[in-house]
């Protein structure tokens, strides 16, 4: 009691030892996720100066990282992104380290990195992360509509890798319009990033599928659940496929990873919406470790463990398995495949630190 978040955030990285693994000099990724333009739920930039502060005074060199998106937002280049982020308070003023868009102006600056996978052999890393000495990871732990949670492995995963490597991990993503339930908005054909729906006011949206890339933003951007997904195989290969980019943007980075998941705030939705709904569940606190699939497991059990909250999209308060309850996604493929990769274990202890 009597401390806040940040001074908590402080004394975790004291604890965690990690200042004695960045060299001097060190270029040092803080990752993170800047927000969608009308997101609140995003972690704010007090949290990232914490963690630039840490760096410096380890004598690393922090800056803060994200890529650019698939999907038709204010995030989709280097020149929106920035000004998103600007907006949304990251700013060398507010945070202490550059803004840094790791795939470049348009996306195509990255990195392929070689990988003994079982759906890639090589991946696509943004370049401003690969070439990254050491990283601080900055996770908010949510629900997710792909993954059933969004945590470290899918932060680190989908959010170090350039579009074109976000579109081969959505690739077995499939989404349907459920005419019933379509209310003509035409609100799935503006978010929609390759114009792969068909829509004009006052008809029911229709999505081609030949043009399809498969990115799942129309599932959330409906809010009338009017668009499912219809795997084309199964949800565990986008999980896995995401597990094995993670192993490709860590791979130079053995030794030199921790990883923070906050469990604040604990969102229905990824932050890349343009809305944050109400949580449904109650906060846990901020977590730490250097193990990206130990630090997921236990956020995972936590958040399922916690308070439900009534008024929210958790519409069973007496769910064992809140992530499952929310999106309908069985979450531990990714978990799994992580494991198998060596990227770490999903046993776990958990030490709290006063």
């Amino acid at each position: 009691m009597g401390y806040s978040l940040l001074d908590k955030m402080r004394k975790l990285f004291e604890k965690s030892g990690f200042a004695d693994c960045i060299a001097e000099g060190d270029k040092v990724a803080v990752k993170l996720h800047f927000g969608e333009a009308g997101n609140t739920a995003f972690l704010p930039p007090q949290f990232a100066r914490v963690a630039v502060e840490e760096i410096r005074k380890a004598g690393g060199k922090p800056f803060l990282i994200d890529t650019n998106t698939l999907y038709k937002g204010s995030r989709g280049n280097a020149i929106d992104h920035l000004e998103t982020a600007m907006l949304n308070g990251f700013t060398y003023a507010t945070v202490g380290a550059p803004v840094v868009i790791g795939d470049g102006l348009i996306g195509r600056d990255y990195v392929r990195e070689r990988l003994d996978g079982k759906h890639f052999s090589e991946v696509k890393i943004a370049a401003g992360f690969h070439h990254a000495d050491a990283v601080v990871n900055l996770t908010h732990f949510t629900a997710h509509e792909l993954f059933g949670f969004g945590g470290v492995l899918k932060g680190i995963g989908m959010g170090c890798a350039a579009p074109s490597g976000k579109q081969e991990m959505h690739s077995d993503v499939l989404p349907f319009v459920k005419e019933a339930k379509c209310t003509m908005c035409g609100r799935c054909y503006q978010w929609c990033p390759v114009d792969a729906i068909v829509w004009e006011e006052g008809t029911v949206a229709l999505i081609v599928e030949e043009k399809c890339i498969g990115c799942g933003e129309c599932t959330v951007a409906c809010n009338y659940g009017a668009i499912a997904v219809n795997w084309k195989t199964d949800v565990a290969v986008t999980q896995e496929k995401t597990a094995e980019y993670a192993a490709g943007a860590l791979k130079n980075k053995q030794g030199k990873g921790l990883f923070y998941s906050f469990l604040l705030n604990i969102s229905p939705d990824c932050d890349c919406y343009g809305f944050s709904d109400p949580p449904f569940a109650a906060d846990v606190g901020i977590l730490l470790s250097t193990d990206p699939v130990a630090i997921d497991q236990a956020g995972v059990d936590l958040v399922n463990g916690a308070q439900a909250l009534a008024g929210s999209k958790l519409e069973d308060l007496g769910a064992k398995d809140k992530l499952l309850a929310v999106t309908g996604i069985v979450w531990e493929p990714i978990l799994e495949h992580a494991e198998r990769l060596g990227l770490g274990r999903r046993d776990y202890h958990l030490e709290t630190v006063d």
